[in-house]
């Protein structure tokens, strides 16, 4: 067992447990003694349309090829890397935010004593500013059990912040400052970046503010079991060896044409050591405009609970008449009167696509909860070895009470982790 690890201290770093393995949530938390005032939420501004994009800049250097006997020559690079981030750094630095908040938690009293005793926290993070009318994206945990929100822009100015909206399960907020005027950054699309691409993250690590640093994606689709955070969280992790330290989180990860792709979110153990996870922008992209609108993300759900086909048995693929080839999502059970069991689905059931989609088990909880509520759904399903077509008519998911603070009783003296 290894630790959760938080930038969060009284006068040293706080950690938490997980079993399946150390993830440090790339914020920064402090503590000291006193109180504080409570926080807001309003309306929903809308985003305006973002800058234009940086062109890619051309390699200096041209690829050398193998002359060793019999050997393939390696793959020919596309024209377009860089001979410097700068260009990206520039066009980025106004746009990324400073986010400090300041919250107060209760230390448990003694047996005998009346009250528990409150210590003021602090936090630190970083954003990025999505609309010109001051509208800024962070993540949750930065200002999860803040009472007082601060953003310092790049040039030095401070406003008070209010939450616009927030959702735990993907640790994706919303922030608004009263200042008009400010500079967007552009939304890429992170289904079209490949492992090996260039990305640049930047962020204000252990509080060096507008810190630059570029890498390329490792991986991506990392979910819960690569990445052990809340059980109950949505997690398709761009996984990133750009350099991501405490105080990162909510910052941007960019392509080369200066768009964000990412919101940096945690890295794995315990500082940059080349494995950081970013929440891909194309999932934030669906969930803005219900952040926007109604302040939090109000899920669809089948009404089943599923288990990824990757993960059964061969014994259980033969009982289910599976080829072993077959990919899907079985039905472990289907709520009575849900809306899967009023479809006719029950345990047993592989649901191969979703709307003429392939799924997996993440894929198709993602796909699901972002349908919408009321919104009739076509399966493809095999029941025994056969395969039929259902229609779903998709009902409210009830979020579990670990989704209101998923970030929340993980944490431990990091001299007490094993």
């Amino acid at each position: 067992m290894v630790g959760i690890k938080r930038g969060m201290s009284t006068g040293r770093t706080w950690g938490g447990l997980l079993a399946l393995g150390c993830v440090l949530v790339a914020c920064k938390r402090d503590g000291e003694t006193t109180g504080g005032a409570t926080g807001d939420m309003t309306g929903a501004p809308s985003v305006a349309e973002a800058p234009q994009a940086l062109p890619p800049r051309a390699l200096s250097t041209s690829v050398p090829t193998l002359s060793a006997a019999g050997a393939e020559p390696p793959v020919k690079l596309a024209a377009g890397g860089p001979a410097s981030f700068a260009p990206i750094a520039k066009h980025a630095d106004p746009s990324v935010v400073t986010i400090r908040t300041t919250g107060a938690e209760v230390e448990p009293a003694p047996f005998f004593a009346s009250r528990g005793t409150r210590h003021e926290t602090k936090g630190l993070g970083t954003g990025f500013i999505v609309d010109a009318g001051g509208v800024v994206l962070t993540n949750n945990h930065v200002i999860k059990d803040a009472d007082v929100i601060t953003v310092r822009l790049s040039n030095e100015r401070e406003y008070p912040a209010k939450i616009i909206g927030r959702d735990p399960r993907t640790d994706v907020a919303v922030v608004k400052i009263d200042e008009k005027g400010l500079t967007p950054l552009a939304f890429g699309d992170s289904d079209a970046i490949d492992v090996g691409d260039w990305v640049v993250a930047i962020g204000n690590p252990f509080g060096l503010s507008h810190t630059v640093s570029a890498g390329i994606v490792s991986a991506k689709g990392r979910n819960r079991d690569d990445v052990p955070l809340e059980p109950s969280g949505y997690y398709n992790f761009l996984q990133t060896d750009a350099s991501i330290n405490p105080g990162n989180s909510g910052g941007p990860l960019l392509n080369l044409r200066g768009e964000v792709v990412g919101i940096n979110t945690a890295i794995r153990g315990g500082g940059a050591q080349g494995i950081g996870f970013a929440i891909p922008i194309n999932m934030v992209k669906q969930l803005l405009p219900m952040l926007l609108r109604d302040g939090h993300v109000t899920r669809s759900a089948l009404g089943v609970r599923i288990l990824d086909v990757a993960k059964l048995s061969p014994q259980d693929r033969v009982a289910l008449k599976l080829p072993a080839d077959m990919k899907g999502a079985v039905v472990e059970y289907a709520a009575p009167g849900g809306p899967a069991a009023k479809a006719g689905l029950r345990p047993g059931d592989v649901i191969e696509t979703f709307e003429t989609t392939p799924v997996d088990g993440p894929s198709l909880q993602w796909l699901a909860s972002t349908a919408g509520v009321g919104r009739t759904v076509g399966l493809h399903v095999s029941r025994d070895g056969k395969l039929f077509d259902a229609k779903v008519t998709l009902g409210v998911l009830e979020e579990p009470a670990s989704a209101q603070s998923p970030w929340k009783g993980r944490e431990l003296p990091e001299d007490d982790s094993p």
